[in-house]
């Protein structure tokens, strides 16, 4: 089966994340980096800012990865839980975390969040939201665990609306995807995942109607190297 076709239902794509995950969570930090072009670290900084995390704030990171943004958020907030669907990727930020008591880690899918109604403050994500198998399911998950009022924050790849622009980004994506699948992982199939997730992505502008359609306000769209990448905002109504 071709990546395409099995990205094609919320089904394959969900079979299909789950093992390139598990696959790629060893060299998860380096490939973030080389693809930002060295500015990942700065733009979670970015957001993080933006999350203005504070003593009273209980913060949910989901995709949690290896724990840049929830170890970015503990040290200021009164608990802060790291989740991701991929164990490997937990034992690596088990790896990198400092003791804290408010620092918890949980196996668990974005679409079905294993926490209670308005249980926290703030949700924070880098590059999760286009890995769902179902993004307006996890949007109104992530909702129902927010507090009204409470904030979200995600950082990712955008889908350019001008064509030519898109066609030439997703043409790059993929070949600098392939040659680093196969000198890391000896397939080049491994980081084309990254473009073909880009395809059927509705773009930065695309979330924030999703965002807006499933009880979300004050959201904003912060655009990032040139509009390749964005930070989404919003706050649960």
């Amino acid at each position: 089966m071709s990546l395409r076709s099995a990205l094609s239902t919320p089904e394959g794509k969900r079979r299909y994340v789950r093992r390139l995950f598990a696959t790629i969570a060893h060299r998860y930090d380096f490939i973030t980096v080389a693809l930002s072009y060295g500015q990942d670290r700065r733009w979670k900084r970015r957001l993080m800012a933006l999350a203005n995390v504070s003593a009273e704030d209980r913060v949910l990171d989901v995709a949690c990865g290896t724990g840049d943004l929830l170890f970015a958020a503990a040290p200021r907030a009164q608990q802060a839980v790291g989740l991701d669907v991929t164990l490997g990727m937990l034992q690596l930020a088990r790896a990198k975390a400092q003791t804290s008591r408010r620092t918890v880690f949980v196996t668990g899918d974005m679409v079905a969040l294993p926490f209670a109604d308005r249980r926290f403050t703030v949700v924070t994500t880098g590059y999760g939201l286009r890995n769902v198998p179902d993004l307006p399911q996890a949007v109104s998950e992530i909702r129902r665990v927010l507090q009204p009022g409470g904030r979200l924050l995600s950082l990712d790849f955008n889908r350019p609306a001008n064509a030519l622009v898109r066609n030439i980004y997703l043409v790059y994506l993929t070949i600098v995807g392939s040659a680093l699948g196969l000198v890391l992982h000896g397939d080049p199939n491994t980081y084309r995942y990254i473009p073909e997730s880009i395809r059927n992505y509705p773009g930065a502008k695309g979330v924030a109607a999703i965002l807006e359609q499933r009880g979300f306000g004050d959201v904003r769209v912060i655009p990032l190297l040139a509009g390749l990448m964005a930070i989404h905002t919003g706050r649960r109504l």
